[in-house]
């Protein structure tokens, strides 16, 4: 069957809204913005508040809730509205992103331009969409709960940041099977590292989740120590009762484990890029493990500065967003030297 451009462009048009969904996310996060939206509506939340009143409303129902009382008691209804924009412009971009998917999908569905293998997977992809819109508010909801807890539970925030990264990777995934359909050859010795690799990333993706939820940016701001000439801060040990806790929980942990998972990222990737030397590789795959190296160090350099600068808004945003471009290089990467 001859490769259908139409659906790979849909896929791919996909994967650069995931994208611009999650950078938004970040803006929202880095913003405090989060829970600004206090209920979720499929219909009715669509466009923000069209009136002063309206508006009042829904900042005194914001009122109601932990994060205004313990937080932000001091906003005025200009500072509410500005909050308020980037949770709405978050969800509104997710409901643009289902109709961007399901529209082409019966289209093309109806139209017979996508094999059974295809139409199985947009059904899984579907699925994922589906279920990272629930991860959202179950997420939300956590933050909503506790008076003496007025922030979202990091695990929900990194489980939300992730599942997305995921979706993205999945969704390029099957746009690649169709770009590179049996155009290439295993290679076995590679295939194992690369997937090794990608496996780290997402891992580290993971305890990038928990550090934007606890906040683990905004202390020991200094590199490659982590302050007062220590690599292993004694403050890790102080925080919570236990190893496990320590590094999920704590905010020094959580902050150690993001910078030691950084540097086996790093490590992985030079291995890789380096046992590649050993076979004959095709000009695509080559180029794949050339980006994927230079993507490394520009992701590692963002994070160092982003630690050093104590995550500014532009950089902790851009620091997020070229972690997607890792993903989508190690992606593209394991795709070329395993299928």
């Amino acid at each position: 069957m001859k490769t259908d451009k139409g659906v790979i462009y849909w896929l791919l048009t996909g994967c650069v809204m995931v994208f611009v969904m999650v950078v938004v996310g970040g803006i929202t996060r880095l913003t405090g913005s989060g829970l600004s939206m206090t209920d979720w509506h499929l219909v009715t939340d669509t466009f923000p508040p069209m009136s002063e009143a309206a508006w009042q409303a829904a900042f005194d129902e914001y009122k109601k809730f932990p994060e205004y009382q313990k937080i932000n008691s001091h906003f005025t209804l200009s500072d509410y509205k500005f909050i308020y924009f980037w949770e709405w412009f978050h969800r509104f971009i997710a409901r643009i992103l289902g109709f961007v998917f399901l529209i082409p999908f019966f289209y093309f569905l109806i139209k017979k331009r996508l094999t059974q293998d295809t139409v199985l997977k947009c059904l899984t992809l579907l699925g994922m969409g589906a279920f990272q819109g629930f991860l959202g508010w179950f997420m939300v909801k956590s933050g909503l709960v506790d008076f003496n807890q007025p922030d979202v539970s990091h695990f929900r925030l990194s489980i939300h940041l992730t599942f997305a990264f995921l979706t993205f990777a999945y969704t390029f995934w099957v746009a690649l099977d169709l770009i590179y359909a049996g155009r290439q050859e295993v290679i076995a010795p590679l295939k194992k590292l690369a997937r090794l690799t990608w496996i780290v990333v997402v891992v580290q993706i993971i305890w990038g989740g928990f550090v934007a939820g606890l906040d683990a940016g905004h202390v020991h701001n200094h590199w490659p120590m982590m302050s007062d000439g220590q690599f292993f801060h004694e403050s890790i040990a102080l925080e919570k009762p236990n190893w496990l806790l320590r590094f999920t929980e704590g905010k020094s942990g959580v902050q150690f484990m993001h910078r030691m998972l950084a540097y086996i990222v790093v490590a992985l990737n030079l291995t890789l890029y380096f046992r590649s030397k050993k076979y004959s590789l095709s000009t695509t795959q080559q180029r794949g493990l050339n980006a994927l190296l230079v993507v490394v160090f520009i992701q590692v350099g963002l994070g160092i500065f982003t630690l050093l600068y104590n995550v500014p808004l532009w950089l902790g945003v851009t620091h997020q967003a070229v972690a997607f471009f890792l993903l989508a290089a190690i992606t593209f990467v394991v795709h070329r030297v395993s299928k």
